[in-house]
């Protein structure tokens, strides 16, 4: 009897251990699983915040791009009002200087002025726009009158009534003309 308590007490070992062996194969393949399906979500998540840094990071690159453009416009154009309210003086001077006088310093007074006040403008860029026997050109030009001129083709400008100036490359005040027909 007790052979037989052995035997099975021998057989039933080798069993529960093909049991608990099986078991613990179950586990840790049912684990993996549970590791793998928690990487993907990871995965997932990384490649989203992945994807929320690369917008931020352009929207950041383009907000100082942006901000570095306006920045540069404003410090090439600093001085447009300034020099649009300074014109009317610069007009003025000229007409003072076609007026005839007899005072010398007078005359030489203005003209100094005249001169360092234009000096002053084209430093920071204002130049006056060349109009005079050049063809007409609307983004520079305002015709306010046109006559008929005998060996003058049409287009033509004839006359200056008011000077035309740029700051750089944009336009202050369009040149007044007279043009031919």
């Amino acid at each position: 009897m007790k052979k037989e308590k052995e035997k099975e007490i021998k057989e039933e070992k080798p069993v529960e251990s093909e049991e608990m062996q099986a078991e613990e194969k179950e586990e840790p393949v049912d684990e993996l699983e549970e590791l793998k399906k928690q990487l993907a979500e990871k995965d997932g998540q990384i490649a989203i915040l992945k994807n929320e840094y690369a917008k931020a990071y352009a929207d950041t690159e383009n907000t100082r791009k942006r901000l570095r453009n306006e920045f540069d416009m404003r410090n090439k154009y600093r001085i447009q009002d300034f020099a649009l309210q300074v014109l009317p003086v610069l007009d003025d001077c000229e007409r003072a200087l076609a007026v005839e006088t007899t005072d010398e310093n007078y005359r030489k007074g203005v003209e100094m002025i005249y001169g360092k006040l234009k000096h002053a403008l084209e430093t920071e860029g204002v130049t006056e726009i060349e109009a005079l026997d050049q063809p007409f050109d609307a983004n520079w030009h305002q015709a306010l009158m046109s006559e008929k001129k005998e060996d003058t083709e049409p287009g033509i400008v004839i006359q200056v009534l008011q000077k035309g100036y740029k700051l750089k490359d944009r336009l202050l005040r369009a040149a007044m003309v007279k043009i031919s027909e």
